[in-house]
């Protein structure tokens, strides 16, 4: 009884009625078949009869739609059917309305041949009804019924429907308009099997008419000729390219991933740069179902994921950002080329567009999309080298953790800096990296850089091996102890039994001693009543710990496999730095000896050239000496002086002495007693005569005699000189006699 009174409320109140609605379709999946007979479906046959109100009959539609699920085919064939074709011909538009948006859930309840004989029909004839808003439901259900249909009821009934839904909502209907543009994609891909190449191409036009909708002028209108447009006009005509952009990833399926570049780019193009941010909004978000789509191809949307993380809406950021990695991954692996560093050539405008976004996300109140921005971030080691990622994004994450002032950012800032520095490939600046880390965190003069420290320590033991914490931070966290601010010794406090895990022993007795004493001063030093207390804590918690031992052991043995891993990786960086750095060694000693080698020859090249110039010099000269007479004498004579200017050297002072003891029959004899340098000049010259021509010979024999004419006159002038020299000597000693 109270059950009935509470069912006759639902039908006749509508102040609380919805509420009422609400909680029966709710339970009705719990209640048993026969509660659901006696208590709901007998009263709903008198309820939804013509002669009921309308809230009555709207109540009943919906709550059909319910009962569809809950019983065997044969019974709603017999006691529902009835009710629905008759809901189905009310002569109120909301009613039958109502009715269309229940009859999916009904095709589901009785199956594919009651839909086809009983449902689809009364879908035919509401698609041709009078009221706009029936028109619009009975499209979107059979879209959505599109899966119980059969190829054959696809291409007589439905396709018609479809393709006067299309040339209404220019025409005559535009409410439809936008609901089309939502179930578009699902559409094109349900009927694809029975398109023709020209229905295919019909629809793809229509799709690109809905994407460019509002933008484009008509032909042959100026702005004076063109209707002013609404609001609600402009509203719609957002709405259904932010529909277009939602099944744009269906619609690339419709025309082949491969013909997206021939047929679908222009439209993407157009959506991506898109006016409104809904539209840019939406297009963010199936970016990375596109990408997917195109595997390959994705290079050719390179320039419009620039675009958008240049966009001036961090909405359209925020969506991006979210399949970020994924999107890069496809970037650099789903590309052209397949080297790593043509990859990334490949998209030129990234770095700049992604330091822009991160500044623009700083610059922002949405400190959420920053933090977001800043995870994601950590992807890109995998993306770009370990240079640009030290020069532009590292120190800005060292910047953002010591400078920003919201402590979710700083937390994601530090743990991507930790993850660059995991990945960094040169010793030297993760050295700096870690020098900074320890003097500006965990020596800043702030107390929260300290505390950020400490943060940043627990990212490094997640992600490093626990011999580098051990090195590097083991020591810089101890000394934190004595920070003079409770909260410091706080957070130290409760870090220091992850410290304690990641200890060796016996490798790291000596550290261990280290963090024995540490605690053993807080517990004797410490003042303030908080800290000494979660002291006593820790201490009891790190006496209940057990260390590893340096060998494998059970209880340890994935942490310490894991471990292994980090520790190997580590060492691979190191052993590939010093591969590359001996690389480059060998390079350059190459290039030097590449340059020694081209300097020798140059150096080759230009004797051998000079050398071939001064024999056609005096080949020249040889042959106009035979035609000419005393200029060519004269020539020779100036030659051979020349000559035995050379030849002659202050060192060979022995050819004046022979010369002054024999003649010019002894000068020969003397040449034999020269020495070994002296024959050596004389014959380099005479070679070099030789190769010259038969003119040489005349030429060495005139040098020859030229040299026994000089010598013979330079002992002349010294006997001279002996005979003066030797007067004034006399001279010199009569003058001393005199004078005595």
């Amino acid at each position: 009884m109270k059950n009935s009174m509470t069912l006759k409320g639902l039908f006749t109140c509508s102040g609380v009625s919805n509420a009422w609605l609400e909680t029966l379709l709710a339970v009705i999946e719990a209640l048993p078949k026969e509660t659901i007979k006696h208590e709901i479906l007998n009263p709903l046959v008198s309820k939804a009869q013509i002669s009921q109100t309308l809230q009555s009959r709207l109540v009943s539609c919906k709550i059909m739609g319910k009962l569809a699920n809950k019983f065997e085919a044969h019974i709603v064939k017999r006691e529902i059917l009835p009710l629905v074709k008759s809901l189905c011909q009310d002569v109120e538009y909301e009613v039958r309305t109502c009715m269309c948006r229940q009859l999916e859930h009904i095709a589901q309840g009785i199956g594919t041949e009651l839909t086809k004989t009983v449902v689809l029909p009364e879908l035919v004839e509401l698609a041709r009804d009078e009221g706009s808003s029936v028109r619009l439901a009975a499209f979107e259900t059979l879209v959505n019924l599109l899966d119980m249909f059969d190829s054959d009821d696809r291409r007589q009934t439905v396709l018609p429907l479809v393709k006067s839904f299309c040339e209404k909502s220019f025409k005559a209907d535009e409410s439809i308009l936008v609901s089309l543009s939502f179930h578009l994609g699902k559409l094109c891909n349900g009927l694809y099997g029975i398109f023709t190449p020209e229905q295919h191409l019909r629809f793809l036009e229509f799709y690109k008419k809905l994407c460019t909708l509002g933008l484009q002028q008509e032909n042959g209108h100026n702005d004076n000729q063109l209707q002013l447009q609404t609001l609600e006009q402009e509203k719609k005509y957002i709405s259904v390219r932010k529909n277009c952009a939602y099944n744009f990833p269906a619609m690339i399926v419709f025309v082949d991933p491969k013909n997206f570049h021939l047929e679908l780019y222009s439209i993407f193009f157009c959506l991506c740069h898109d006016p409104e941010v809904p539209v840019r909004y939406t297009m963010a978000i199936s970016f990375y179902e596109v990408a997917k789509l195109l595997n390959s191809g994705v290079y050719t949307i390179q320039k419009e994921l620039v675009t958008l993380l240049q966009d001036e809406s961090l909405e359209v950021l925020d969506a991006l950002v979210g399949h970020l990695p994924e999107i890069l991954e496809l970037m650099i692996n789903g590309g052209e080329n397949s080297g790593s560093e043509s990859k990334l050539l490949s998209i030129p405008d990234l770095i700049p567009a992604l330091t822009t976004a991160e500044q623009r996300a700083a610059t922002s109140l949405k400190w959420r999309t920053h933090e977001k921005l800043l995870q994601k971030y950590a992807c890109l080691p995998q993306i770009i080298s370990s240079d640009q990622i030290y020069y532009r994004f590292l120190h800005r994450m060292l910047t953002i953790i010591l400078t920003n002032n919201v402590l979710p950012v700083q937390k994601a800032a530090a743990r991507t800096l930790c993850v660059y520095l995991r990945y960094n490939r040169k010793q030297e600046q993760r050295h700096e990296v870690i020098q900074k880390l320890i003097e500006q965190l965990g020596q800043g003069k702030s107390y929260w850089n300290r505390l950020r420290f400490l943060d940043t320590c627990e990212f490094i033991m997640e992600l490093f091996s626990k011999s580098f914490f051990c090195k590097y931070f083991f020591l810089p966290v101890l000394e934190l102890t004595h920070d003079p601010v409770a909260n410091v010794r706080i957070k130290l406090c409760y870090l220091l039994p992850k410290v304690k895990s990641i200890l060796k022993i016996p490798t790291d007795k000596h550290l261990l001693q280290q963090l024995e004493l540490c605690i053993r001063k807080l517990l004797c030093q410490e003042k303030d009543k908080d800290v000494l207390t979660i002291v006593k804590r820790t201490v009891l918690e790190l006496d209940r710990m057990d260390i590893s031992l340096d060998a494998f052991q059970k209880r340890f043995y994935e942490n310490d496999l894991l471990d292994q891993e980090k520790e190997r990786q580590e060492h691979l960086l190191l052993e590939m730095e010093q591969l590359e750095k001996e690389k480059q060694q060998n390079e350059g000693r190459s290039a030097n000896i590449n340059d020694k080698i081209f300097e020798k020859k140059r150096r080759d090249n230009k004797t051998s050239s000079m050398l071939a110039k001064s024999m056609t010099l005096s080949s020249s000269g040889s042959s106009s000496g035979t035609s000419t007479g005393k200029e060519d004498k004269k020539s020779k004579l100036v030659r051979s002086q020349s000559f035995s200017t050379q030849a002659l050297h202050p060192k060979y002072s022995n050819i004046d002495k022979c010369s002054n003891k024999s003649s010019a029959t002894g000068y020969t004899s003397s040449l034999s007693g020269m020495g070994k340098g002296c024959m050596l000049s004389f014959t380099d010259d005479s070679f070099r005569t030789r190769s010259t021509g038969n003119s040489g010979n005349a030429t060495f024999s005139s040098s020859s005699s030229l040299i026994a004419s000089r010598n013979s006159f330079n002992s002349a002038d010294q006997k001279s000189n002996g005979n003066k020299e030797s007067q004034s000597r006399k001279m010199s000693i009569k003058n001393r006699k005199s004078n005595s």
